[in-house]
This record gives C-alpha cells, sequence and structure tokens, in this order.
C-alpha cells in the first residue's frame, strides 16, 4: 500500500544553458556522483535511471555516469569533487547534508542536484524552495524532523520507562541538534552513540547495548544507508529493536522504518538531472518535499526479536514484510 505521492512542482525553464556551442560536436553528457557510501544502491539508482529516462537519457547511450565513494571518509570529499570536476560534467548527483555541502564548496557553476534530510536554507544550500537562486537544486526530505514522530513509534513496542538510544553520524550537525531537541522536549532519557563509518559501528552497538537501551532509531544519513546491510544485523545480532528513516532498511530485515519513499525521491532527482541536461538552470528548478511519509513494518524480524507488535500500529502500516 502507499499514500499520497510526492507533489510534483513546476520546472521554470525560462533560461536555460546551452550544452554543446554552435559549430562543435556533440559529447556524451557525464554526470558526476558524489557519494559518502562504498557502493550504489540498487533499487536507488535503477529509480534515478528511470527519472533520466523519462526524459530520453539512457545511461550508456546518450549520458554516462561516474562514481566517486568517500567510504566514509568525510575528509576525502573535496578531493573526489575535483576529480569530479576535472571530467567537465555537466551536473553532479550528491546525497546527503554533508556530501551536498562539500559539492558546493567546490564548485558554484557546476550544476548540483541533491537529495538532503535537512531543510537547505537553513544549512546554507538554497536562498528558498521556490527559487533556489544557485546552482544546486533537488529534494529536501526534511527527515530531520520526523525523529520525533520515530520516537513516538518505538515507543509502542517498548515499556514506559525504558530508555532509546540514537545511532548518528556526528559529521552531520544538522541531525545531532535535531537530536538534542528532541532529548529536551521530551525530558526522556535518550543516549546518543556515533559512528563516521563502518568501523565505529560496533562500538556504537556496544556502547548502546552497555546503557540497556530498550531500542535504538538510527538516524538519517547517507552513509548509513549504503551500511544498512550491516547496520541491520547488528541491531537484530544485539536484540536491539531498531527504526530507521527508509524502507531499504526494513527490506533487508530491519524492524521498521518511517519516512518518505526514497526511491521515488531518486527518481525525481532523475527527471531534476535530465531537464538540467536539456538546459534547465537549476536556480530555476524548486526545490521539491515529500508530503507523504510511509510506516514500514518487519513482521518477520519482529517475531525474531520478541516484540509483539500492536494492531494499532499494524493497522496504520502502510506495508507490513512477511
Amino acid at each position: 500500500m502507499r499514500r499520497r505521492d510526492f507533489i510534483t512542482l513546476p520546472c521554470v525553464m525560462a533560461a536555460t544553458w546551452p550544452l554543446v556551442a554552435q559549430g562543435q560536436q556533440p559529447t556524451i553528457p557525464v554526470i558526476g556522483v558524489l557519494s559518502a557510501g562504498d557502493s550504489p544502491v540498487p533499487d536507488i539508482e535503477a529509480a534515478f535511471e528511470r527519472g533520466l529516462a523519462e526524459r530520453g537519457y539512457v545511461v550508456g547511450k546518450n549520458v554516462m555516469i561516474e562514481h566517486r565513494w568517500a567510504r566514509g571518509n568525510y575528509d576525502r570529499l573535496p578531493e573526489l569533487a575535483q576529480e569530479l570536476l576535472r571530467l567537465n560534467p555537466a551536473l553532479i548527483r550528491v546525497g546527503g547534508n554533508v556530501v551536498a555541502l562539500a559539492a558546493m564548496r567546490a564548485t558554484s557553476t557546476v550544476p548540483i542536484v541533491f537529495t538532503i534530510a535537512s531543510d537547505p536554507m537553513k544549512i546554507g544550500l538554497a536562498k528558498s524552495l521556490a527559487h533556489p537562486g544557485g546552482n544546486a537544486t533537488g529534494i529536501a526530505m526534511m527527515t530531520a524532523t520526523l525523529t520525533l514522530k520515530r520516537l513516538e513509534l518505538i515507543r509502542e513496542l517498548l515499556p514506559q520507562n525504558a530508555t532509546v538510544g540514537f545511532l548518528v553520524n556526528p559529521e552531520n550537525q544538522d541531525l545531532l541538534l535535531e537530536i538534542e531537541n528532541v532529548a529536551r522536549s521530551t525530558g526522556q532519557p535518550l543516549v546518543v552513540a556515533k559512528a563516521r563509518n563502518v568501523n565505529d559501528l560496533e562500538p556504537a552497538f556496544t556502547q548502546l547495548v552497555s546503557a540497556q537501551v530498550g531500542a535504538v532509531l538510527v538516524s538519517n544519513d547517507a552513509l548509513f544507508v549504503s551500511l544498512r546491510m550491516q547496520l541491520v544485523a547488528l541491531a537484530n545480532r544485539h536484540s536491539l529493536p531498531a527504526t530507521y528513516e527508509f524502507r531499504e532498511f526494513p527490506a533487508v530485515g530491519g524492524l521498521m522504518s518511517y519516512g518518505p519513499n526514497l526511491a521515488k525521491n531518486s527518481q525525481k532527482v532523475g527527471i531534476y538531472a535530465a531537464l538540467i541536461l536539456q538546459g534547465a538552470r537549476p536556480s530555476d528548478l524548486p526545490i521539491q518535499q515529500p508530503t507523504a511519509f510511509e510506516l514500514v513494518i518487519n513482521a518477520a524480524t519482529a517475531q525474531s526479536l520478541g516484540i509483539k507488535i500492536p494492531a494499532s500500529l499494524l493497522l496504520r502500516a502502510d506495508e507490513v514484510i512477511e
């Protein structure tokens, strides 16, 4: 089952950029992809390519994609961004707040299409949603604001006074602030564990287990999406109920997720990338936001953890994975 889809915002095409100068032979445009992770998420990549195809671009035929992976080493992002810029890309696609900001620092002229968690004005990526005003546009999922809702959902599975843990990437300062705000607003004990890369995950879960948390919220982070298999395996091995932002986690055995549909986001980013290839300016393409959020529950994982999902929660779920 699915709730409402995204609002499709109008694409302002008043000003265009010529892709090929008059008299030159056309070349196949290159889309650079800058990522904090170490490998693509197949469903997300396929959705991005569907978005390109909607506007006539087929990867390997009339558009090429070049990836650069930070593999959890955020210090490498400036270097990797420069590698992409030396390829003279038609645009750069990024995912996550930190990666988007690194791309913006690397270039003010090459178009950037992003998928981020936070408010783009708040973190300095755009002047407004309707008119970004710079060289970047895309999808702002605003999932940093969903932390309190996900906390409420996971507490439905826990004893009243249970402590909840948060797993967060400390590179993402906006989400750290959001967690601090949630802690103040609830007045309930929260344990924060931090992980910058795959090597930090095991110590972070050891900290959460030692603190005897009843459950853990995994924050939205582009690196965590690429490490979803390891995260889910650790949570289940330690018998920790965990909730995530995206369906991609319960799809591989995570307990529960609440947030926007990541694949649909990626498809819309693909459409924006195609529009830019056709001449649209990022400053004229409104930043889109999701209006629907999906609750996905993995019933098999709940059973393996010995958790009985309340009927009221199951009825609210958009999808129950058996």
